[in-house]
């Protein structure tokens, strides 16, 4: 009889611990919907933007590994190259107040200037509950929904998990190779890789 309430007192210390886990999503999964407000304070809601191929882009502007992919302009040029194309990319700051990273919006503005980039927008997340909820571990990690609203890629941006701008042009670009094929209506080779980079700042 004493098994009854010492199994219930277990689940009770657990619950808040279980209610903290957020389940890991999956290529394939739809994107988990979401509103930020950007860099120009305005609402930027990922439904918003159905029909398109969106690229989620977590990014800390004081990461090495982000400043490896803007010092030599290899971010900027995908973002460039992609927006043409119709595609919409959207940078995340998910870094908390006080933490590295942190942005508020004129200064993810300025930041952006600075770094003659071309995103779709920048968003700010200082709460971190859209990069929990899609399980952002690192800066630089990436996303590209489809048209349908489901993950066609997840993970790094490339092959070479350095700091060295340099490498950018060696490397082996996952994310170009996602949407230069699902652009082409064909399926994507590597739906997932290991990002790699600074733990994101929560």
């Amino acid at each position: 009889m004493k098994i009854i309430p010492s199994l219930m007192a277990l689940v009770a210390l657990l619950s808040p611990l279980t209610q903290n886990i957020r389940a890991e999503i999956e290529p394939g999964q739809t994107a988990p919907d979401f509103t930020l407000k950007d860099s120009k304070e305005g609402p930027q809601k990922l439904s918003a933007y159905a029909g398109k191929f969106v690229v989620l882009e977590w990014m800390n502007p004081e990461c090495p590994f982000v400043k490896k992919h803007y010092s030599g302009g290899n971010m900027q040029a995908l973002q460039k190259e992609y927006t043409s194309k119709g595609v919409i990319w959207l940078s995340i700051i998910s870094s908390a107040p006080g933490k590295q990273g942190y942005c508020t919006g004129p200064q993810a503005e300025a930041n952006t200037k600075d770094q003659k980039a071309s995103p779709t927008a920048v968003l700010l997340d200082p709460s971190g509950d859209v990069g929990q909820k899609y399980g952002a571990k690192t800066t630089p990690q990436m996303f590209v929904i489809n048209p349908e609203g489901k993950i066609i890629y997840m993970g790094a941006i490339d092959s070479i998990r350095s700091t060295n701008s340099a490498d950018c042009s060696k490397a082996e670009n996952y994310v170009r190779l996602a949407l230069d094929a699902a652009l082409a209506g064909k399926p994507v080779a590597t739906p997932e890789t290991k990002s790699y980079g600074c733990s994101v700042k929560y």
